[in-house]
């Protein structure tokens, strides 16, 4: 196989492709006709050598990329993970294609993936990571476009681990950013409710996306839950506040008790059992800053919790994931709560959560709307 000739001056400089693709540099005004990246979302493709895939350094890319996700009623890891190794043209060439892609390689050894790794260094770049360097470069929309690269590389196999786990959160910050964009992009292009966003500005002074078939289940004076019912799923989402409200009264044990006291008033089943965070389970909390207010981020299992005839609690059936958001608005003054839960007992709980994140980031109150609308002007 004939590896094309690359130049990439101090990891700065774009890449030019040759034999194989010629990279059309886009300006600041120009129109990016290039195909749209190609793959799920979720999916992140590994180039790697197969010899490396299922031993150690495999094992760190996958474990650096892809963590296991323990609160979903099955461990999930963050994105699905796809091995291609470079055995031929055209396995490049499908990699050069994906939307999420990460070739890693260490630059010593005599494989197709190293020697591409070596062949997008400059001289001084390759020097540098022989010497002892490392090298975690992420390219937006590098040979497509809605295409998220990195290259991962480092002397040789010890070093490499060693690279991927120490940047391991900041990779899959970046892919969780993009497949945000992506997936926020498809949920609200069409059909998206403006006049259900425009009731919860005018009655509560708040407001998130409302994608094309969510109802307002309940809205009281201080309660708003948003429902989206489909044969065999439910996702949910409800925003609680407090006026006039002291910050320091947000803490780990605030969000649990304050989440179950509500969905045990407002989250009601059929025959009177009622929603709860499961505990038998792990729960993650921690503090955290939502869209620039202090608070804290939960995560963990719900489920039905009912009463028997002698009036002791028991399960009840029924379970999902959930993830909720405490946080202080110091502008007006108020403790939110809000929280995304779904139901979905045949699908990746892991997909369905990422939606509700997407539309918790949606939120804004009648100050920042406002805001927005002037400097749109």
């Amino acid at each position: 196989m004939t590896l094309p000739t690359v130049s990439w001056a101090r990891f700065a400089a774009p890449l030019f492709f040759t034999g194989l693709l010629l990279l059309v540099l886009v300006g600041c005004d120009a129109i990016d006709t290039r195909p749209t990246a190609a793959g799920s979302d979720s999916e992140v493709t590994i180039v790697i050598d197969t010899t490396h895939w299922d031993a150690a350094l495999g094992e760190a890319a996958k474990n650096a990329i892809g963590q296991w996700v323990y609160t979903h009623p099955v461990p999930e890891r963050m994105f699905d993970l796809n091995h291609l190794p470079i055995q031929r043209e055209r396995d490049l060439n499908r990699a050069q294609s994906l939307k999420n892609v990460v070739f890693v390689a260490p630059l010593n050894e005599d494989t197709n993936e190293s020697r591409f790794m070596r062949s997008v260094l400059s001289e001084s770049a390759r020097q540098a990571v022989s010497d002892g360097g490392t090298a975690v470069v992420s390219r937006r929309d590098q040979w497509r476009r809605g295409q998220q690269v990195f290259f991962v590389t480092a002397s040789d196999t010890s070093s490499l681990i060693q690279t991927l786990q120490n940047n391991g959160p900041a990779i899959r910050d970046s892919f969780q950013t993009v497949i945000h964009e992506r997936v926020s992009y498809d949920m609200f292009r069409r059909g998206r409710q403006h006049d259900i966003e425009e009731t919860l500005m005018e009655t509560h002074g708040f407001a998130v996306n409302a994608q094309h078939d969510y109802q307002i289940a309940v809205d009281t004076t201080d309660f708003v839950w948003l429902r989206r019912i489909l044969t065999d799923t439910w996702r949910s989402l409800f925003v609680y506040y407090e006026d006039d409200a002291n910050p320091a009264d947000l803490s780990p044990e605030w969000v649990l008790t304050k989440r179950d006291s509500l969905s045990q008033i407002y989250l009601e089943g059929t025959w009177g059992d009622w929603v709860e965070v499961d505990q038998r389970r792990p729960l993650e909390i921690e503090e955290t800053e939502f869209k620039g207010r202090y608070g804290f981020e939960m995560r963990g299992l719900w489920h039905m919790i009912g009463e028997d005839e002698e009036g002791n609690r028991q399960p009840a059936g029924m379970g999902g994931s959930f993830v909720s958001y405490a946080f202080y608005d110091e502008a007006s003054g108020r403790n939110y709560l809000m929280d995304g839960m779904v139901f979905a007992p045949e699908h990746s709980k892991r997909d369905f959560i990422r939606q509700m994140e997407i539309i918790a980031q949606t939120f804004r109150t009648a100050e920042e709307q406002e805001r927005a609308v002037a400097q749109a002007d």
